[in-house]
């Protein structure tokens, strides 16, 4: 997977993963992924507000960003950062475009959907079929920004896969997936916490049509 497709996939990690379900003072790793699994398999749109922090142990760096995602499933989605002010990732359901100013200025990349570009949905990956491609552990309870939550580490079952540890922490009373954390064959660790989330809330259509700034070229992806 190439760095932009990381980048669509580690930014829309949040889309759709909220339901009601009973809380649980005790729960398996199993029983944990499968409320995430059953309640993502309800949601047909997404508002959620976020934060992201990627921390990279080789450059000893830390970058933080936050925004708002739109989606509307299977291949609508829309990133608008807050910070940095202006990037914007969005997908009208034939492409991606990845409009990023704040690093690379007068450029947008645009990758068509399909076999190398999928939808930007990250949580599909993880909870679509997990089992398939993951192995299963963990399920003990932790505090996430004052709400109770489950975590459920995934190990991939391929050494293909871009992550080489993915851990996603589910609330106990409502199944909302409230962070994930990624981390990569570099050891680059994203992540991504919930600040709001309304799901199946109305959303703006044309949040999810790119229009090319005047002066910006459009490169065709995907890319690196």
């Amino acid at each position: 997977m190439n760095k932009t497709a990381r980048f669509l996939v580690g930014s829309s990690a949040l889309a759709g993963i909220a339901m009601s379900a009973a809380p649980a003072a005790a729960q398996s790793a199993d029983s944990t992924l499968d409320r995430a699994v059953a309640a993502y398999a309800t949601v047909k749109t997404a508002r959620i507000a976020f934060t992201q922090t990627i921390d990279n142990a080789l450059t000893g760096s830390t970058v933080t960003s936050r925004g708002e995602l739109q989606q509307r499933r299977p291949a609508r989605f829309a990133i608008n950062f807050e910070e940095p002010s202006g990037d914007r990732i969005i997908s009208d359901g034939k492409f991606v475009w990845v409009y990023l100013p704040s690093t690379n200025p007068g450029q947008v990349i645009r990758a068509k959907l399909g076999a190398d570009v999928g939808a930007p949905d990250f949580a599909a990956q993880f909870l679509e079929a997990p089992r398939k491609s993951y192995t299963v552990s963990g399920g003990s309870a932790a505090t996430v920004d004052g709400s109770a939550t489950h975590s459920v580490v995934l190990t991939p079952k391929s050494t293909d896969s871009p992550f080489s540890k993915v851990t996603l922490w589910v609330n106990d009373s409502d199944a909302l997936l409230r962070r994930v954390e990624t981390v990569d064959g570099s050891g680059v660790v994203r992540r991504i916490t919930v600040t709001k989330f309304t799901r199946n809330a109305p959303v703006d259509a044309n949040a999810f049509v790119f229009h090319v700034p005047a002066g910006v070229k459009v490169f065709d992806g995907p890319a690196s």
